[in-house]
């Protein structure tokens, strides 16, 4: 799998709404100093916003949807690995991506794949974050940046942010603070990534 001309290493990300994160990502590749450009956006729903935006700043797209494969979640996975690798794909970067992966995948990716977790991890895996972190009384929560792994957002975490519970949050309020965070923090930690993973392979 070839980096791209520019010596960038080529991400794929996938998607399956809005796409905040993944606008972000894209934004950051275009500093000349970037070591990674977008290939290819990947949704599993043909909706998704983030299709949309990813297309109008001059991004591939493609979908593969997965209601098409009923409950065969690796026929469906299969699919998205070969529009991955068609792309020449060496890092996949999971942003807002609503599926659960299977071992295979997992696998498939094994220490290429990055995710974006709303908190502080290992606290609060899973779904319902915020208000999790608001019941508990914490004094802050944040967002993680982790490698995949078959574990439900229990891989290796390469990077956070901190962002303060204030008197008064909601769920909703302490989110929108949180993606703000999180928006900083993936272009950075996948930066790295991708100047480490360079690094490695001229040894």
């Amino acid at each position: 799998m070839p980096d791209a001309p520019n010596g960038r290493v080529k991400v794929g990300i996938l998607i399956s709404g809005a796409g905040s994160n993944m606008a972000a990502l894209i934004d950051a590749s275009r500093a000349e100093d970037c070591p990674y450009e977008i290939a290819l956006v990947v949704s599993n729903k043909p909706d998704a916003g983030g299709l949309h935006v990813a297309q109008a700043k001059g991004i591939s797209t493609d979908v593969v949807d997965h209601r098409d494969f009923g409950k065969d979640r690796e026929a469906h996975e299969r699919v998205v690995n070969a529009v991955l690798m068609a792309e020449g794909v060496k890092v996949v970067a999971l942003a807002g991506y609503m599926r659960i992966l299977t071992p295979w995948l997992v696998a498939r990716w094994a220490g290429r794949m990055l995710n974006v977790h709303p908190s502080l991890l290992p606290l609060y895996p899973g779904l319902d974050t915020h208000a999790r972190a608001i019941e508990a009384g914490d004094a802050e929560a944040g967002c993680t940046l982790h490698i995949v792994t078959d574990g439900v957002d229990e891989g290796p975490i390469l990077g956070q942010a901190r962002v303060p519970i204030v008197a008064g949050d909601t769920p909703h309020s302490l989110a929108e603070r949180v993606h703000v965070a999180e928006h900083q923090l993936y272009p950075r930690v996948l930066a790295d990534f991708c100047r480490d993973l360079q690094q490695a392979e001229r040894h």
